[in-house]
């Protein structure tokens, strides 16, 4: 029964109905965006830009996200089950997406985010997904700013109510009407020549770490 179950939650109609659903459910949110213009001006300079955020805080920001389509944006996701949801709301939000993780495929997904962010200027990245540690910056994020000299953007989401699941990263679930808040921090630049690669890492990671709800 259970593997019956796994094989209906993982055909494409089933993940086309998720991402309906998911779609949906974002729209509820009352929404506040803050500082949007700083890295907007940015990117409407030439200059890239990658959009940090914690794995805890990325369904918030789902529907918002997709009103970035015209910028062709692009996002790492892993090659998992899970993923693979995930992946197909990205894509019908207009986000490319590249897959791969740490555990799989990591390796040529972060080199098509490179040169995504060469080319085309503009993506997104989950700072400690898929599978944590919580609130532990990876060094994907670092390399891509590094090779690509995209500047670094943090994002983080409030809720004024949501549910927290039981969960490496205290996954938040804002409730239906909730007022959510999507906060972007100043852009953090990169000089490729004289930044050092630790030191960027830890950097990105203390101005993220007070968004994080633990």
């Amino acid at each position: 029964m259970f593997k019956k179950l796994k094989f209906v939650i993982y055909t494409r109609s089933f993940m086309r109905l998720a991402s309906f659903v998911v779609r949906m459910y974002s729209r509820t949110f009352r929404l506040t965006v803050k500082n949007e213009t700083t890295w907007k001006n940015r990117l409407a300079e030439g200059k890239p830009v990658l959009i940090c955020a914690w794995h805890q805080q990325f369904f918030p920001a789902i529907h918002h996200f997709g009103s970035y389509a015209a910028f062709t944006p692009a996002i790492m996701i892993s090659q998992s089950k899970d993923g693979e949801m995930i992946a197909g709301v990205a894509n019908r939000v207009g986000w490319f997406t590249a897959r791969g993780s740490s555990s799989r495929g990591g390796k040529a997904a972060l080199d098509v985010m490179i040169e995504h962010l060469k080319t085309k200027g503009f993506g997104a990245h989950i700072l400690d997904g898929p599978t944590g540690p919580m609130g532990k910056v990876k060094a994907g994020a670092v390399k891509m700013a590094l090779e690509s000299g995209a500047a670094l953007v943090p994002c983080c989401a409030r809720a004024e109510n949501a549910w927290f699941f039981n969960s490496w990263d205290r996954f938040m679930l804002p409730k239906p009407f909730s007022r959510v808040t999507l906060e972007f921090g100043d852009p953090i630049t990169v000089d490729t020549d004289e930044m050092d690669f630790e030191g960027l890492r830890r950097r990105l990671e203390e101005t993220m770490s007070p968004g994080l709800i633990y």
